[in-house]
């Protein structure tokens, strides 16, 4: 496959490590030195884009993928108020849009068994609800897309819940996010259920960017020939 990765910092770097690994070619690199060069690029030259970059640029290097009609694996969060108006353009443009908050094949079991878990919970009030996630310090985003991942993931199953807050005392419609920031910690969530009498726990760690970059690559080449708005649940088949 041909890919172009935007976005060169160190989880580009990891990606192109892995692309190459698998066998497959990095036409070009998209970083803030040369950011005009992605309207250079045609569907001709590209099979997939991969857009690691940051919250200020990810919604205009999307946009240029979809009208190019170049296939676009994201994985930047901090810029998901657009999301919507993405996702309506990638459908009105029969474009391919994948994103996720987190591309760990790790982290989207997890996904799945923290709304099995919250389901088996909603029930049962008396446990009180704690999140919380640590991340580099490098990490511009706080709650990490992950942490808004499992949260709204927590609220789907609890009627009492329609809202996420971060690092402040929840209200009673509300889960909350800690989120701390600790040198080069590439990512750890964890969810609690306290009561008076015992504590349930689910914890998934990261030990390095390889499994995130890893899920990216995959991903690319998942997104073959396909069309539309998907993401991990697709590829993964968890529903």
């Amino acid at each position: 496959m041909k890919i172009v990765l935007i976005g060169y910092g160190k989880m580009g770097k990891e990606i192109e490590r892995i692309t190459l690994s698998r066998g497959h070619q990095v036409v070009a690199k998209i970083d803030i030195d040369n950011p005009n060069d992605l309207q250079k690029l045609t569907k001709q030259d590209v099979d997939v884009a991969i857009e690691f970059s940051n919250p200020q640029s990810a919604y205009a290097n999307i946009i240029t993928c979809i009208e190019k009609q170049i296939p676009v694996v994201c994985g930047t969060t901090g810029w998901l108020e657009k999301k919507q108006e993405v996702e309506e353009l990638t459908r009105k443009n029969d474009a391919t849009f994948f994103y996720a908050s987190n591309y760990s094949i790790g982290v989207n079991l997890f996904f799945a068994l923290n709304k099995y878990l919250a389901k088996l919970m909603a029930p049962h009030a008396q446990y009180e609800i704690y999140t919380n996630e640590i991340h580099h310090t490098e990490k511009k985003d706080s709650p990490s897309g992950t942490a808004i991942t499992i949260a709204e993931g927590i609220i789907e199953a609890y009627l009492n819940k329609d809202v996420w807050v971060n690092n402040q005392i929840p209200q009673a419609n509300e889960v909350a996010i800690w989120s701390q920031r600790e040198s080069t910690k590439p990512g750890t969530h964890t969810v609690k259920y306290i009561s008076k009498v015992d504590q349930i726990e689910i914890t998934h760690e990261a030990f390095s960017r390889e499994g995130f970059a890893l899920g990216a690559v995959i991903a690319a080449e998942w997104l073959k020939d396909k069309k539309g708005v998907l993401g991990m649940g697709d590829m993964l088949k968890l529903g």
